[in-house]
């Protein structure tokens, strides 16, 4: 197996284990800690942290560490977050989550820079493009990474497996669910099944076991690796501001500006599913006990249309799979805006995870790929931005979570996503001027040539 192919499954299986844990918690916070909101707002302080984060750190603990270590690190703020669940309270839940949360925007910087690197210095020996090769690292990084929840949500399905059996749902407390749960229901419904503290135990366990092998193949496994085009360049020290800031000062890159929406719906499109829909559609109406199932169908999807997507956009281009994701969360948001979710309906629940997962595969392959294209000098600082804009997104809709009705966030998101393909659309059209202006010079040269030489 060649050498880059090895350190980019490293790093796959790394988030595989690491996410399997921290996907299975995330998407139970709503529903398990739904006592004064405490699940949610955790949610929403973790991606404050993120936020908070996104702006700093990346540049400098890459430069710093290094892309392995930088990921090391993190990954030890994911182990905290699995630890402070075993004992919950505001007191330990608050503080892990913004521990994760200053650990997430490095983790993700360094595991995009570390592929952009890694599939352009490996482009550069084959003599292949070096955006082809980026794009099929990360759709091998997704594909094994998005199975991630996959497994953590199997295995939470299969934990809470053992709660006794419930009664049926009244159908008048159905009426408060899916786009019609304004939080406020007097009405008790299947969320309120808790599982035993014994079976959460065992969950917690599981996961922190995950958490900590991540760490530890990471470390033991990753090969570190340096930016050749940096080093080209010379070993400049930057002072240390100017590296502190070097995240704010991309912003001055309009290109950098116009793609802001992309991350931002991501946020927005993740929080709506790991908040709003495990809770208001699927706990609400089949229970706690499915959402692992439903969450295994989104992942599953997800995984299979990643890698997919990597192999597809050297074939149609990246425009053509941002109109089908656009299109299908399009129709996702209207039919959910209009489905009563009822527990006979059991496939439906299904059939929008799986499509939500379809649409999610694309932000989550070509964003990533798209920012490490356009700002392949300033990659660190790039991903850093997008991550900043992500956390933007799941602060403000983990923030509204807790007294929006579920149809207002719908519509939220039909905004926010409208707007999204807008911007988008702009800096393709930005992009195709650049390239067309190079083109044109070129072919005037040579025109300009033989005039010189009649003319002589």
């Amino acid at each position: 197996m060649e050498r880059s192919l090895k350190n980019v499954l490293v790093v796959s299986f790394g988030f595989l284990l690491l996410f399997t844990a921290y996907g299975g918690l995330q998407s139970l916070q709503s529903s398990l800690y739904s006592e004064a909101g405490l699940g949610v707002t955790a949610l929403s302080t973790l991606y404050g942290g993120v936020l908070l984060s996104s702006m700093f750190l990346p540049p400098l603990l890459i430069k710093k560490f290094g892309c392995k270590w930088t990921i090391v690190i993190s990954m030890c703020c994911y182990v905290a977050f699995s630890l402070g669940n075993f004992y919950v309270s505001w007191y330990t839940l608050i503080p892990t989550s913004i521990l994760l949360g200053r650990g997430a925007a490095p983790l993700w910087s360094a595991q995009c820079t570390y592929l952009t690197i890694m599939g352009n210095t490996q482009a550069e020996k084959v003599g292949k493009v070096g955006r082809d090769v980026v794009n099929q690292y990360f759709g091998i990084f997704f594909l094994i990474f998005q199975s991630s929840g996959v497994w953590g949500k199997l295995i939470s399905s299969l934990v809470f497996g053992w709660m006794p059996t419930q009664e049926a749902i009244p159908e008048e407390q159905l009426l408060s669910c899916g786009a019609s749960d304004c939080l406020m229901a007097a009405a008790s419904t299947n969320s309120t099944q808790r599982p035993s503290q014994m079976l959460v135990y065992t969950l917690l366990g599981i996961y922190t076991g995950s958490g900590v092998l991540a760490v530890l193949l990471i470390a033991m496994f990753l090969e570190p690796i340096k930016d050749a085009q940096q080093e080209s360049e010379g070993e400049k020290k930057l002072p240390f501001w100017s590296t502190l800031l070097s995240t704010l000062r991309l912003l001055r890159d309009k290109r950098l500006c116009l793609l802001g929406p992309l991350p931002l719906y991501s946020g927005f499109e993740q929080a709506f599913l790991a908040g709003d829909y495990t809770r208001s559609y699927t706990t609400c109406a089949p229970g706690i006990q499915f959402v692992g199932y439903v969450m295994i169908c989104f992942s599953a999807t997800n995984s299979l249309c990643s890698v997919l997507y990597g192999s597809l956009s050297q074939h149609t281009g990246r425009i053509a799979l941002y109109a089908l994701g656009a299109v299908t969360h399009l129709s996702c948001i209207i039919a959910l805006l209009l489905w009563k979710p009822h527990p006979h309906q059991l496939a439906v629940f299904f059939v929008f995870s799986g499509l939500w997962g379809m649409a999610d595969a694309v932000w989550q392959t070509q964003d990533n790929a798209l920012y490490g294209v356009l700002f392949e000098k300033n990659k660190e600082a790039a991903f850093a931005n997008y991550r900043l804009w992500e956390a933007l997104g799941f602060v403000i809709a983990f923030g509204y979570s807790t007294f929006l009705c579920v149809n207002i966030k719908l519509y939220i998101l039909l905004g926010v996503l409208s707007l999204t393909m807008l911007a988008y659309g702009a800096v393709e059209y930005l992009e195709a001027k650049n390239l067309a202006r190079p083109a044109a010079s070129e072919q005037t040269k040579p025109a300009e040539g033989a005039g010189a030489e009649t003319a002589m």
